[in-house]
């Protein structure tokens, strides 16, 4: 804002209930929901906050239907409430839009937890230089500004964790200053101040000693011992433990008549922070969004270019996270402030992984939140991003992330364009570690199996940090990698009081301690059941804490996953519990959901796992997240935790009849075959192997697609759901399903790059089609495993599963399949070199499809033929195919191969010296490519077209081409750059380069 307030002087409160004034008149911010947007900005001021991160720090899991719409609105009514002068064209000088995100910028305008912050800075300045008046005179400052709780009447997720955070920051401030005023020989009138405190957090044992100074000093002696007994007794009776080195050793002091007590006022230097054993109140070194400390990052040099993508993937933290202290220390002290991240200090050694695991593997013990809580506590001290991933090591359906689904994950969130992605598994081990190589990067690897899973995914670089959970203690990896593991078992009886506090309220949790006591020996101190309790026991505001109690003892059972041998280890009855609340229908369809195999489904998926109209599915997952039962982690995109999947799945087995289970997974396949098939269609219609899907038993509510750009946004959407939905197809022996919905993912595979997956896929299919004796599964089977492996560089296996498909195309009479067999083969010949032996099969290819009437076959067929000669130098013929190709291509309107034969035109003019109807045949095809969003081969022909211009002397339209050709590689991370750019500067230097080689 250059200094300068928009609309007048604005001042804004959050250190309270938010209020906002300009030139001393207090604004109307609208209604409730636009005063917590307003709210999440001010307290991430100075920091550009992206559209899923802001709706998520405003609706957390509750996000609202067109969610960016609302948001759009509420900062739209914000600006015109407070830039009132602001023309509706004009750009807002507070709240603007870049591309980081919504970013608001107070500038000038008083914000007041601006002013708390620099009043805190000022009494730790004063402090260093001994002023103590002037410390106590900047703290009393900083706690005036201070009206009610953060934000006061506002809640969202990200209030919540600040209000906690800051709430703790004030009272740290609020015990400093009591600490001067003992020192300056104020403690009669605090007496009474620390006595409130001390009841408002009876567990907070610096206030406890703060009281028993302050009667000590004020000759109350025996006072001061007896509020040693009573914070005792709280102690022992709430938490079971005694009372810190420090409480106690201020107890002896004072038993002793400790002369050292009885300072006279304003006598010696300040004290340091923790006088009494109490942490000290510098700004916390936590990791959390602070005003004061957060500045926008300096803009790059425009001739810079991008910098590197900074991944920001941890998930959104749980509000009020309470407990796990021992655990959150040893967490610290392995990152610490200076160093880096893994080397304790000390430079060159290797960063440690963190094994964080469940003694006996406890599932719902709270790892996952444990790891990221405190992965947003340091995230500031890793700038180079943050990655997250679920391994599923312990997923119900059986099937754990492989390494290499991982790494490929990573690679897209550090933006490796695909085509830079190596074949080789190994390769790409090594692409990613290098990425991570002098980066500072904390990774939290979720859910893991074992060790070997996980080890491909640690990074090299001594400045990353790894945070693994698992239900395992993986030895090996503290063993042979240096892990540091950090055991987590069940929470303790005062944190099982906070979490339920936090839902419940202090004054139910104290009226009814008898009912407390049971509700937490029923849920085990288990945090996963403590915190469904509590949710249940928020929205039954009326009910005593005493029939919820009754309620968990009367609900029988055990998850067999969770049974240990005791009652410690048992949360099937807070399952259960939810889950017989649920109307009839909502309790269908949890029970359904059970047999989806995961990760995720959508709307659409559901109609058809248990056949609903949209409209009821809609209502029917509304209710269901309210309950706690479902999460939406992102719209229209619903999950169950494992230990939901597995109790889901067992209430279907034991409540729904195998005929009705069978018929939803029956009803599942159908869906995702039929949306994959239409989706394939859209990527590909001209397929040398059409298939048309087996008809479904009932009328199915499959995806619809616009274009072939939606169709690819789905498939990269339900990329693992597919992989695991043909799995399911498999388990379930419904054998057709599984080799057709092989098939159907082909091409999505093969633009993507995805091969392993392409092989594994028709693999998995190839089985089934064998089980089920099908010949045209086979066939279909074997025709794909030989292109998946040509991509893949395993040559050796190509022939003798084309050899096989050429068998059974021959015993179906398919000439169609058989063509397209001759025509992959005839591509295997092209790799190795033998191009007779490809114009054969290009041959047979173009015979088959011709008695097939296939024209579209006929027309690839004929390009093939046209390639072929040129790679023998029989230009002139070779053109001849191309062209009649390429008239069939024009009449069919198959725009996705005419690129591909101008291409090959293309290079047989330039061959043959035809310099102006090769330069057409490129720019058409470069036009073509552009149409289709083929970036790759757009760029590969303007560098061809580079060449030609080049041989025929004409400089400046070479060097645009090749100019234009080298940003898009480079912009797509690909390695012909280089090469390009080497023609750049040849023709710079005068220097010749020939035009390309055929491909």
């Amino acid at each position: 804002m250059s200094g300068r307030s928009p609309s007048g002087e604005l001042r804004f409160q959050v250190l309270g209930p938010l209020r906002v004034w300009r030139a001393g008149t207090e604004l109307n911010l609208g209604q409730t929901q636009q005063r917590v947007v307003l709210a999440v900005l001010l307290l991430h001021a100075g920091t550009a906050l992206g559209r899923d991160r802001l709706v998520d720090a405003v609706w957390g899991e509750a996000v609202p239907a067109r969610a960016t719409n609302l948001l759009q609105r509420h900062v739209s009514g914000l600006r015109r409430v407070l830039e009132p002068e602001r023309s509706p064209r004009s750009p807002s000088c507070l709240i603007t839009w870049t591309e980081a995100g919504y970013l608001l910028t107070p500038g000038s305008c008083f914000l007041d937890l601006h002013a708390f912050d620099l009043a805190v800075e000022r009494a730790h300045a004063a402090r260093t230089a001994g002023d103590t008046a002037a410390t106590r005179e900047a703290l009393a400052g900083a706690l005036g500004l201070w009206h009610g709780r953060l934000c006061e009447g506002l809640t969202s997720p990200s209030i919540d964790a600040e209000r906690d955070r800051l709430g703790e920051r004030r009272l740290s401030v609020l015990e400093e200053r009591m600490e001067l005023d003992l020192l300056l020989g104020d403690h009669f009138d605090l007496v009474g101040e620390v006595r409130r405190l001390t009841t408002e957090h009876p567990l907070r044992e610096g206030l406890h000693g703060l009281l028993m100074l302050a009667l000590h000093r004020g000759g109350r002696r025996g006072e001061a011992l007896a509020a040693y007994q009573r914070a005792r007794r709280l102690l022992r009776d709430e938490l079971g433990i005694e009372p810190g080195r420090p409480l106690q050793r201020l107890h002896a002091r004072i038993l002793d008549a400790d002369p050292d007590l009885d300072a006279r006022p304003g006598t010696g230097p300040v004290p340091g922070p923790g006088l009494y054993g109490r942490p000290g109140t510098e700004p916390p070194s936590d990791g959390a969004l602070r005003p004061s400390a957060r500045r926008p990052a300096a803009p790059r040099p425009a001739d810079e270019g991008p910098g590197p993508v900074v991944p920001a993937q941890l998930p959104h933290p749980v509000a009020g996270f309470v407990g796990r202290a021992d655990a959150l220390a040893r967490l610290d002290a392995l990152v610490p402030m200076g160093g880096t991240a893994g080397d304790g200090g000390r430079t060159g050694e290797r960063g440690g992984a963190v094994v964080i695991t469940a003694i006996g593997g406890t599932a719902g013990v709270g790892k996952t939140t444990l790891a990221v809580h405190w992965a947003h506590r340091v995230r500031d001290r890793f700038p180079d991003g943050q990655l997250y991933v679920n391994l599923r090591g312990f997923d119900p359906s059986g099937c754990a992330m492989k390494p290499g689904e991982a790494i490929r994950g990573f690679l897209d969130a550090l933006g490796v364009p695909s085509q830079r992605i190596p074949v080789d598994p190994q390769q790409q081990i090594g692409l990613y570690r290098s990425l991570l190589a002098n980066r500072r990067m904390l990774l939290v690897l979720d859910n893991a199996c074992d060790a070997d899973q996980v080890r491909p995914l640690l990074p090299g670089s001594p400045d990353c940090f790894s945070v693994i959970t698992s239900r395992n203690r993986l030895t090996g990896l503290v063993v042979t990698e240096g892990a540091h593991p950090v055991p987590l078992d069940l929470m303790s009886t005062g944190e099982a009081r906070q979490v339920l506090g936090r839902g419940i309220g202090p004054d139910r949790l104290s009226a009814e301690p008898d009912a407390l006591r049971d509700i937490i020996s029923s849920c085990a101190r288990l945090p996963l059941a403590l915190a469904i309790v509590a949710a249940r026991a928020a929205t039954r505001p009326q009910f005593p804490l005493a029939a919820l109690a009754k309620e968990l003892h009367d609900v029988g059972g055990a998850l067999g996953l969770l049974d240990g041998g005791d009652e410690a280890t048992n949360v099937r009855r807070v399952f259960s519990w939810s889950y017989q609340r649920l109307t009839g229908p909502a309790a269908r369809l949890f029970r359904l959901l059970g047999l989806h195999p995961g990760p995720d489904i959508g709307t659409r998926a559901v109609t058809g796992l248990a056949g609903l109209a949209p409209a009821e599915a809609r209502t029917l997952l509304a209710e269901l997240t309210d309950s706690h039962l479902l999460s939406e982690r992102a719209p229209d995109r619903y999950s169950l935790h494992d230990l939901l999947r597995a109790y889901a799945a067992e209430l279907a087995a034991q409540a729904d009849p195998p005929a009705d289970r069978r018929a939803a997974v029956r009803r599942t396949l159908d869906h995702y075959l039929y949306s994959a098939y239409r989706a394939s269609l859209l990527l590909n219609p001209y397929r040398d192997d059409p298939l048309t899907p087996e008809a479904p038993l009932t009328p199915v509510e499959s995806e619809h697609f616009a274009d072939h750009h939606a169709a690819l946004t789905w498939f990269t959407t339900e990329h693992f759901v597919l992989l695991a939905v043909q799995q399911l197809a498999v388990s379930s022996r419904l054998d057709t399903h599984a080799w057709q919905l092989a098939w159907a993912l082909t091409p999505y595979f093969d633009r993507r790059g995805h091969w392993h997956d392409w092989a594994a896929v028709h693999e998995r299919g190839l089985a089934a089609a064998r089980r089920e004796a099908s010949i045209r599964g086979r066939a279909v089977g074997h025709g794909s495993l030989g292109p998946a492996y040509l991509r893949l560089g395993r040559h050796e296996e190509v022939a003798p599963h084309l050899t096989l498909a050429l068998d059974l195309y021959k015993a179906l009479g398919d000439p169609v399949g058989q063509a397209h067999a001759h025509r992959t083969l005839a591509w295997l010949s092209d790799q190795q070199g033998r191009y007779e032996e490809g114009l054969a099969h290009a041959r047979s290819a173009l015979a088959l499809f011709e008695t097939a009437g296939h024209r579209t076959g006929r027309a690839r067929a004929l390009n093939a033929l046209g390639w072929f000669c040129l790679r023998l130098g029989r230009y002139e013929e070779g053109i001849g195919h191309c062209e009649r190709a390429l008239r069939l291509q024009e009449a069919t309107g198959d725009r996705f191969d005419q690129a591909d034969t101008l291409d090959s035109l293309a290079l047989a003019h330039h061959r043959l010296g035809h310099v102006g109807q090769a330069v057409d045949c490129y720019r058409r095809a470069i036009e073509l490519y552009r149409e289709t969003g083929d970036r790759y081969n757009e760029a590969d022909t303007l560098s061809a077209l580079g060449d030609v211009h080049h041989s025929a002397g004409d400089a400046g339209s070479a060097t645009a081409a090749w100019r234009r050709a080298a940003a898009l590689l480079e912009e797509l991370g690909h390695s012909e750059a280089a090469r390009v750019r080497s023609k750049l500067d040849a023709a710079g230097s005068g220097g010749p380069d020939g035009p390309r080689p055929g491909p």
